[in-house]
């Protein structure tokens, strides 16, 4: 009676055992490049795959799961050949890339790309000390290793880029407690939109908040007393400044002239030039505490009869921690074109020291600008048409770049949105774009709260005018992402509709700020009573060049253009990094155009537009030179109608403009009434982070990201 019980028994059992040698046991486990074993999840395969479809623009959930049963499958069938049956990271790649050949070429492609675009970025991250719990850029690592990631005594980073943006959310976050309010909620809000890259502070914020130093603000600006105690008070106090993070402005304009007689003396005055190479050379010996390059900008005014000394005054390498700009009235620029004699006056005693022709001066000007970059032009009386607080005196100077026009000890508080972020299925997201921009405005109000002021009467005038700045980045990336060409009408008509928008949801906040938490203390000094029943803050935005932030988001700086679609960036001792524009990988990947000795071709001049490329791309990838000086001009221009502030742009000009181009940008920028206007034109300074390569590919520095080929940008 057994026997007949047991054959069917052994029977279940032979087959189980033949079912094992014929199928693998599933994929459990994987081995990481560390060595340590974790969980096999197979929804990263699917993730990955929808990466390298995204980039080709394909959404198509059902194949990738398709895609990824086969990987999986071929895994199982290949589980034998593991060690330890366990596949390594490598091996699972493998096989992705081994089904993806077979049956999705396009897909194949993209993916091989972003694998060993990760793999290169890899084996430079090893070289850093941090941890990158968030997967971003070498170049943004670097930067935020050397200057904004938290160190021990010892010097030892003690934080990762989440901690830090946890940081910095708690710290600003915590002022809603003095208005009665719960912070969780809004850290939460303040920590997603920084991880996400989506809104980032000025630097000094992101490296000092919830830090003992606690100085948040980007811009400052200081008077200068025409007296020797009056001006080395101004020194003493930009050095605490720059040691703390912040870039600072001045008006040498009421410093008297070069040989004027100094009563208390019998001597003679040396004149503001003097003054401000004591300045630059403070600098040098500071260098903001060892996290970034001080940043100043000088400014005279135009009847100053040291005028023709001030404009030749950076020539060389003199004044290499200075910005200069002149200070033109309208009454100056109209001359100019009529050919008009300018009198230069001492600011001591008002006495005409000098009379010339404006055109000549202008000319002057013009000719150094286009031979050293300096000086840019200031349109001062534009300035104070625009400044809602025209009750508390004329505004003299602005921060290091131009963006922020202050009263004397003012300081300002800046913050940018990645418009990048803001783009999803290449539409523009309205919606999101208000969520953000709604919530810069509650940010930037709060640094006010927890900033830790260097000066009493910085502390004292910021909190009473609570001045803010929120600005933009990522715009080219932008249009790239729309297909809108930056020299087009249509990307015109976007800057104008977009900065609109901002301005008008900023303004909003602000006026449901002064609700909440009361107007600024100067409110009813401002000119903002005649439209608004309260404000929060007197000014609300403002366009930065984002010099360092941009790098850290990964996107084009400011509203610029992009220097360059493809170029070699120096990261470490003798590393270079391949860096292409994502969204011009991603079109020439889905147009089946990209291969690596293309981009070894755009890459030595940055530009497609001499390629044999099709025509619409060239149109809609175009690059900083390949723009018409015209239309960067009128790009600012159409920005700053909504801008409160004001708006930093360069005019990245070729080496072979002319000295014409350069005055008929200056004139134009007048015209269309910026604010102020600076140029660039290439290879005009001994030293600049950018070089276009000679038969080479292009290299720049980590600090480079767009718009201060310079280098001197404070943000």
């Amino acid at each position: 009676m057994t026997i007949p019980f047991i054959l069917p028994a052994l029977r279940v059992i032979y087959i189980f055992i033949t079912k094992q040698r014929l199928e693998p046991m599933n994929i459990t486990h994987v081995r990481k490049r560390t060595g340590e074993i974790v969980p096999f999840d197979a929804e990263k395969i699917t993730i990955a795959i929808q990466k390298a479809m995204h980039a080709l623009d394909i959404i198509n959930r059902k194949k990738t799961e398709t895609l990824t049963r086969r990987i999986v499958e071929l895994l199982q069938s290949k589980q034998s050949t593991f060690h330890g049956g366990i596949p390594t990271i490598e091996q699972i790649q493998d096989t992705v890339e081994e089904v993806l050949e077979q049956k999705e070429q396009r897909i194949y492609k993209a993916y091989s790309l972003y694998r060993r675009s990760r793999g290169i970025a890899r084996e430079i991250k090893q070289y850093f000390k941090i941890r990158d719990d968030l997967k971003l850029q070498v170049n943004a690592l670097k930067v935020l290793e050397e200057r904004y990631l938290v160190k021990n005594e010892e010097g030892k980073i003690i934080e990762t880029p989440t901690q830090l943006f946890r940081r910095v959310a708690h710290a600003i976050a915590k002022q809603d407690s003095l208005y009665g309010k719960d912070p969780t909620k809004t850290e939460e809000k303040f920590y997603s939109a920084m991880r996400n890259l989506e809104f980032l502070p000025n630097s000094p914020t992101l490296m000092n908040a919830g830090t003992k130093l606690g100085q948040l603000s980007a811009c400052f600006v200081l008077p200068i007393e025409d007296s020797l105690e009056g001006i080395f008070t101004t020194l003493k106090n930009m050095a605490l400044i720059q040691q703390s993070g912040g870039g600072t402005g001045f008006s040498f304009s009421r410093l008297r002239e070069k040989g004027a007689i100094v009563k208390s003396t019998k001597g003679v005055a040396s004149g503001p030039i003097s003054f401000m190479r004591i300045f630059d050379s403070t600098t040098d010996v500071i260098k903001q505490g060892g996290k970034r390059r001080g940043a100043n900008i000088g400014i005279l005014h135009c009847t100053h009869p040291d005028l023709p000394e001030f404009v030749t005054a950076k020539t060389g390498k003199r004044l290499s921690n200075f910005n200069i700009s002149v200070a033109v009235t309208d009454t100056f620029m109209k001359k100019v074109l009529k050919k008009g004699t300018v009198v230069l006056r001492s600011p001591k005693t008002d006495k005409i020291v000098q009379k010339i022709n404006a055109a000549d001066l202008f000319e002057m000007i013009v000719h150094n600008a286009w031979e050293t970059g300096d000086p840019g032009l200031l349109f001062v009386d534009e300035i104070n048409r625009k400044h809602p607080l025209k009750d508390l005196g004329l505004i003299e100077a602005t921060n290091p770049c131009g963006e922020v026009p202050l009263l004397s000890y003012e300081s300002c508080n800046l913050g940018s949105i990645n418009l990048a972020k803001m783009v999803h299925n290449r539409k523009l997201n309205w919606k999101k774009l208000r969520e953000i921009t709604q919530l810069a405005v509650h940010f930037l109000d709060n640094v006010i709260d927890a900033n830790v002021y260097p000066l009493k009467e910085t502390e004292t005038i910021t909190k009473a005018n609570r001045k803010i700045g929120i600005g933009v980045m990522g715009f080219a990336d932008m249009l790239f992402m729309l297909r809108i060409p930056y020299d087009s009408k249509q990307g015109l008509q976007l800057g104008e509709r977009l900065i609109n928008f901002i301005a008008k949801e900023a303004r909003e906040k602000s006026v449901e700020l002064g609700k909440e938490r009361g107007s600024f203390t100067n409110f009813n000094h401002s000119t903002l009573t005649k439209t608004y029943p309260a404000m929060r803050n007197a000014t609300c935005v403002t366009i930065a060049p984002t010099g360092t932030i941009s790098i850290i988001a990964g996107c084009s700086s400011g509203i610029e253009p992009v220097f360059a679609l493809a170029f070699l960036r120096r990261v470490m001792e003798g590393k270079q990094l391949p860096e292409i524009n994502e969204t011009f990988k991603r079109e020439l990947i889905q147009r089946d155009l990209y291969s690596e000795e293309l981009i070894r071709l755009i890459s030595k001049t940055g530009t497609i537009r001499r390629l044999r490329l099709p025509v619409d791309l060239k149109k809609i990838f175009v690059t900083s030179f390949d723009i018409p000086p015209e239309v960067h001009v009128r790009m600012q221009a159409t920005f700053q109608q909504h801008v409160d502030n004001a708006v930093s742009k360069t005019v990245n000009l070729p080496k072979y403009s002319t000295q014409k181009d350069v005055k008929n940008i200056y004139l134009l920028a007048w015209r269309l009434k910026c604010k102020g206007i600076t140029i660039y034109r290439y290879g005009s300074k001994p030293e600049q982070v950018l070089y276009l390569g000679t038969g080479k590919s292009i290299v720049v520095t980590t600090d480079y990201a767009g718009g201060c080929p310079t280098g001197l940008c404070p943000l």
